[in-house]
């Protein structure tokens, strides 16, 4: 086959090429440019967009022998991912970017130009497994649970997954390391990236007051309606944060406060104690079915962030009068912490059904 191979100047990404090389495939590399002014260097291991990681992605290409080119695709990126994330944090919400990323951009418009240039796939770093199944191709968790990415996989549909190659699924990162050392790619022991790609410095808050201005506030107690304190914006806090809130008491009963909720409508943070946090009923639209939707409830697993657990639950797939679907998570038991904008991604087994993006959760 024809593959083009996201090279984004990491380890992963570098052993999935090799490894497409090796298995006979005719392999172009390509590195996605999508900041608009790409930093020279990293900040520490943040972020995989700098001119640093363009260049070492056109070493492993050099070293792999494949033709390299870099496809600038940063107007896209602002437009589908960086504006919606601004658009979903005005609104209260805390979307996950990387999903965004994975849908519109690597397997929407990387893959739609491949296949328009006479490629067959799109082969990528993620640790995920594809399946030949019974009802086509399926999207499986990855072998190493500690590196798994099918979470941010969630919402691809079947069309797209039967456009992409996840060659390091079966592979321990471990493993992966220690082969892109012995194929002499430099990047063998290069730190992972982590956090928000475009936000390099970690700081959200700082980052979203640049773009959506200052919105000062009031600190909710929710359960005495008290004001325990002020914020300056209350897009820049997440349900279920507790660090950062700069208020110097506990409650009354002298537990820890936890935003239990975010209005920015009349810009109120709300906090409390822990409890308040707990739910065990999830409520989602938007799916994304990784294959035919659920026809009847599915005894199944559901993951409410990329680096949680999965959790026991019936999911049910309703649809109203008006033609909306919802898709519902009964857990088998509380979780804390759950916002809306996070995606719910929803498993059968090791498979992955597909993914909502959450709009509430309650408490029985």
């Amino acid at each position: 086959m024809r593959v083009v191979a996201a090279l984004s100047g990491g380890v992963d990404s570098a052993v999935a090429a090799a490894r497409a090389v090796e298995a006979g495939h005719d392999v172009t590399g390509i590195h996605l440019a999508l900041a608009r002014s790409p930093q020279s260097h990293r900040t520490g291991a943040r972020g995989c967009c700098t001119l640093e990681d363009a260049r070492d992605a056109r070493r492993v290409a050099d070293v792999l022998g494949i033709p390299f080119y870099v496809w600038d695709l940063s107007e896209r990126f602002v437009e589908d991912v960086i504006d919606d994330f601004v658009e979903e944090y005005a609104a209260g919400r805390t979307p996950n970017p990387c999903l965004r990323c994975n849908e519109k951009i690597k397997f929407t418009a990387v893959l739609d130009r491949s296949l328009a240039l006479g490629f067959d796939a799109v082969a990528t770093g993620h640790y995920a497994r594809l399946v030949e199944g019974p009802r086509g191709r399926e999207l499986h968790r990855a072998v190493d649970p500690a590196k798994d990415q099918s979470y941010v996989l969630g919402v691809l549909d079947s069309e797209q997954l039967a456009g992409a190659m996840f060659p390091l699924g079966d592979s321990l990162k471990t493993e992966v390391r220690e082969e892109a050392g012995r194929r002499g790619l430099l990047v063998a022991d290069k730190p992972d990236s982590h956090d928000i790609c475009f936000i390099p410095d970690g700081d959200t808050g700082a980052w979203l007051r640049d773009r959506i201005g200052a919105s000062p506030g009031d600190i909710v107690d929710a359960e005495s309606g008290v004001a325990v304190g002020h914020h300056e914006g209350a897009f820049a806090y997440t349900v279920g944060q507790r660090r950062g809130l700069g208020i110097g008491t506990p409650t009354p009963e002298g537990a820890r406060r936890y935003v239990v909720g975010v209005d920015t409508g009349t810009s109120t943070v709300l906090v409390g104690p822990p409890v308040l946090l707990e739910v065990d009923t999830v409520v989602g639209d938007r799916p994304r079915w990784c294959g035919p939707a659920p026809d009847v409830a599915l005894e199944g697993q559901v993951q409410l962030r990329a680096h949680g657990d999965p959790v026991d639950a019936v999911i049910e797939v309703v649809t109203d009068d008006a033609g909306a679907t919802q898709v519902v998570g009964h857990l088998r038991e509380r979780v804390r912490g759950v916002a809306p904008g996070q995606a719910m991604v929803v498993y059968d087994g090791t498979r992955v059904v597909g993914s909502v993006t959450i709009t509430r959760s309650t408490r029985a």
